[in-house]
Formats: structure tokens, sequence, C-alpha cells
């Protein structure tokens, strides 16, 4: 059990038959009334964000999401599967599943699979990925005055904004989480 008054960043619990993570959270005390902890917290399985303040004595059933590390193999279309590094067994995920960021992702990257009580509710790419630029713009010289930057396509087919200087086959570092480039690989 966990009391709203201990919730930090990152935190899962229970509550009304779903599974919560708490994504920011504020202990407010005012001059007058009772303290309260207001928090902003997403529904693990569906993925709303909702705003909610609680009483810091509330208790809540602590909940175990479990984040096992998978390779990447392929997908047919509908599904994209996985391994097991250590059984090698195969899972099959819808592509609901993945997350906007797995654009970043190419076959045989090792990502983490998420779960509770063993139902997979997402899929973490690695927080950085070596991808090649394959389209882009040629850069001039002289265009490096200001931070301009333009659009390149990446091995993955996604699409992301580059400095000027980088050129077509380049091995460039993308940082998955704000899909934002971050340096020449």
């Amino acid at each position: 059990m966990i009391s709203a008054g201990d919730f930090r960043n990152g935190v899962t619990f229970e509550m009304d038959g779903s599974v919560y993570q708490i994504i920011e959270f504020q202990h407010v005390k005012p001059g007058k009334g009772a303290a309260f902890v207001r928090t902003k917290i997403r529904n693990v399985i569906a993925g709303t964000v909702v705003e909610r303040t609680f009483n810091p004595n509330d208790k809540y059933p602590t909940a175990y999401v479990e984040r096992k590390e998978m390779e990447y193999l392929y997908n047919d279309g509908d599904l994209y599967y996985f391994m097991d590094q250590e059984t090698y067994e195969q899972v099959p995920l819808n592509a609901e599943v993945l997350g906007d960021n797995f654009k970043f992702v190419k076959e045989n990257m090792v990502c983490r699979i998420v779960s509770y009580k063993g139902k997979v509710f997402g899929v973490e790419p690695p927080n950085f990925v070596e991808l090649q630029v394959v389209k882009t713009d040629p850069g001039f010289k002289g265009d490096t005055a200001t931070n301009a930057t333009k659009p390149a396509t990446l091995e993955t087919g996604c699409e992301i904004r580059v400095p000027l200087f980088i050129n077509e086959g380049e091995m460039i570092r993308v940082d998955t989480r704000t899909g934002e480039y971050m340096e020449r690989a």
C-alpha cells in the first residue's frame, strides 16, 4: 500500500480497478483548510491522462509493472514480433501497443516491453538510436550562420528536422523521447 502523501513521479498504483502512473505531483498546504496532493496521472492501460487531487492520508495498493528487454524482429503488416533474449520465445504485439516513438526502431533493436499482470500495454524503445539519413536536401556552404534546420527522412521511414550540414548517407543519433536530432554518430 502507498499513501497519497508518498506519491512521487513514476509511481504506479491501483485505483478503481485500473492502474495509474504519477506524471506530476504537488503537495499543497493552503493557509486555511486541510492539505492535499494535486496530481496528473496516466492510466497505463488506456493511456489517458487525468488531473486529480487526493487526501494525503488516502491509501492505494501498489501496482508492480514489469519491464522486460526484448529484441524487435520484424512485422508482418498487423503484428510486430519481439523475441525474449533468454528463452528465445517470440511475442506478437498489435500496432496500438507500440506508441508514437516506435517509428525510430529498426529490426534487431532491443526494446523494453512493459506489462502488468501479463498484459502488455507499452513498448519503450531505447532513449537514443543511431539511424542513417536516406533522403534530405543538400546543404550549402555558408548556410551555418543560424541554427536553421531542414527535413530529413531516416532509414525507418520517419521524418525529423536536422541541421543544414547533414547530408544523405550520414549516420545520426536521435533522441526517441522527443524525436529530435542530437548529433552525428
